[in-house]
């Protein structure tokens, strides 16, 4: 069973073309999340988690949330990690979760995709051939990535020295405690009050006040709000004016005019 969550959809791409080549079961977390569901998940296949990377590791709420979930038949598990270019060390990171849970890990592999983070300019964001070249590259990798699922081998990735480590790991909590905040997020006029922004929060921190969106203190910054409105009405301070957002669907048809 292929597991995962995705903020603008490059990690569901790679999750349903690997659940499409395994024949295999394809199951978006969002909503168990969001509901704080920890009913248990049973597969007779390997477990296939697919998470986002933000700051070397996936989502700190998406680990709090496989901790407590009871993953039920095969005790087999792969990691798929998708990132705007450095996973850090988050397949490790993953690998103590699962084996504290007594299953067997059979590697991660890392999938470079484009950038969505718009609301800092210390990352920024992909040209249109660039962000082409990026998933032309992601599709590439998935059909060995799939055989190797299929045939039990462990996946492969690049391995994070120590001192990556020693530095990544205490950097993450201070960093999502010091910048991830909502207090910046605004929604523009041209908001249309549809509710997008706040379906779409894993951390239900948006409400929806007089047809215009409201933030409250909890944020992980994956973008989902300000890059999926179908208005660009969503706004992070001035970083943003005139920015264009990403999202996977607006570069769909790179993939299609391939399978064509």
């Amino acid at each position: 069973m292929v597991l995962y969550f995705s903020a603008t959809g490059n990690t569901e791409f790679i999750a349903k073309e690997i659940a499409k080549r395994t024949n295999d079961e394809c199951v978006n977390l969002l909503e168990r999340i969001k509901n704080n569901d920890y009913t248990p998940i049973s597969s007779q296949k390997p477990f296939v988690i697919c998470a986002p990377v933000y700051v070397c590791e996936i989502p700190r709420f998406m680990t709090k949330y496989l901790k407590k979930l009871c993953f039920e038949g095969s005790k087999d598990v792969y990691f798929i990690l998708t990132s705007g270019g450095y996973c850090g060390p988050s397949g490790v990171l993953l690998k103590n979760i699962f084996k504290k849970k007594k299953m067997v890990c059979h590697g991660h592999a890392e999938f470079k995709m484009p950038r969505n983070y718009v609301a800092s300019d210390a990352y920024p964001m992909l040209e249109k051939e660039q962000a082409e070249e990026r998933i032309l590259s992601a599709y590439s990798q998935i059909d060995a990535v799939a055989k190797d699922i299929l045939n039990g081998n462990t996946l492969t990735a690049r391995k994070v020295n120590i001192f990556e480590t020693i530095i990544t790991v205490p950097f993450n909590p201070v960093w999502c405690k010091l910048k991830l905040k909502a207090k910046d997020f605004y929604a523009e006029d041209t908001c249309v009050g549809c509710g997008k922004c706040a379906k779409l929060c894993p951390l239900n921190n948006i409400k929806i006040v007089d047809k215009k969106p409201i933030w409250g203190k909890d944020c992980t910054h994956c973008m989902a709000c300000i890059s999926n409105c179908p208005t660009d009405a969503i706004q992070y301070g001035k970083i943003t004016q005139n920015k264009q957002r990403y999202t996977f669907s607006k570069y769909d048809y790179v993939i299609k005019d391939k399978q064509d």
